[in-house]
């Protein structure tokens, strides 16, 4: 029951900044320290409730935008967090400050994951610094916007698809093999597996691919005792958008929600959080769309 004390929660129409946005065109694969607005990962809002203390958790892709922002809210969760990136050394550093000043220990680990070795020597890395991984979120992709499929290079097509569903399969493989009864593997799929842009061909062909992979992955892994879902973002405030789409495109990004606006990465924070956590203890085999009501393509 709410009384006169309790906080008013904001109005979700306004809580975050609504287009026309004007930030500045960058090179893929984009970095916060040029995003305006800036986008937000909970720095000043999340608060912890002990659901993850003592875990171990790998994230892929957490220099920025929804990765940091689970990295942050793991941490502030009471984990350890390891995370991937590519080569975004300044982002890189924000997110291990981010974790480190929340109490835990942060292991970042610059990799390319469109190679195999790369991703098995990952997990190898965080058994050997941490002695066990008890959460994968396999989260970092690639994207680029097309006007047509003559467009799209060929080493580009097998590029998008290494990066973003092959990688997903050697991460869990390596991991899987390593994870204790009450471990979680959870997916980035994306609204584009449900409901594609033309522009986007390559990039929601894996993320449907990974939508796949979650439910088949799940019915072998709940045998060892693991959890695998996905999360099904909509629009969200990264440095993927500026770096990766049109500038008509990125001042009116997310104004075909309900809500007028793409999510900021705390948004999707604590989703990721109930799925790594006891809270989800019967919860396998499901995507959760957390996509602002998109109501067109």
């Amino acid at each position: 029951m709410q009384t006169q004390d309790s906080p008013i929660p904001d109005d979700p129409n306004k809580k975050y900044s609504r287009p026309e946005f004007s930030t500045p065109k960058q090179d893929a694969p984009g970095t916060e320290e040029m995003m305006q607005p800036k986008a937000d990962h909970g720095e000043q809002s999340y608060r912890g409730c002990d659901k993850l203390v003592d875990r171990v958790a790998l994230i892929t892709g957490a220099d920025s935008g929804i990765g940091r922002a689970v990295a942050l809210a793991y941490a502030r969760e009471g984990a350890d967090v390891a995370f991937t990136y590519l080569e975004e050394e300044a982002d890189a550093k924000e997110t291990e400050r981010l974790i480190v000043e929340s109490g835990r220990k942060a292991l970042p680990l610059r990799s390319d994951q469109s190679d195999r070795e790369n991703c098995e020597a990952v997990i190898e890395q965080v058994i050997e610094h941490f002695g066990r991984i008890d959460i994968l979120v396999n989260n970092a992709a690639f994207q680029r916007t097309y006007s047509s499929l003559k467009d799209i290079p060929e080493d580009e097509l097998r590029h998008v698809f290494k990066t973003n569903i092959e990688s997903f399969f050697y991460l869990s493989r390596s991991a899987l093999g390593q994870m204790r009864y009450g471990s979680s593997i959870i997916n980035t799929t994306s609204i584009q597996a449900f409901s594609p842009s033309a522009s986007l061909a390559p990039y929601a062909a894996t993320k449907a691919a990974i939508a796949n992979f979650t439910l088949s992955l799940a019915q072998e892994a709940i045998e060892k005792g693991v959890r695998v879902n996905a999360v099904a973002p909509g629009p969200v405030w990264t440095p993927l958008i500026p770096a990766t789409m049109p500038k008509e495109a990125v001042e009116s990004f997310g104004k075909n929600t309900l809500f007028g606006r793409p999510a900021q990465p705390a948004e999707l924070a604590p989703v990721y959080v109930f799925l790594a956590s006891e809270d989800s203890s019967y919860v396998t085999s499901e995507i959760y769309g957390v996509t602002g009501g998109r109501k067109q393509l």
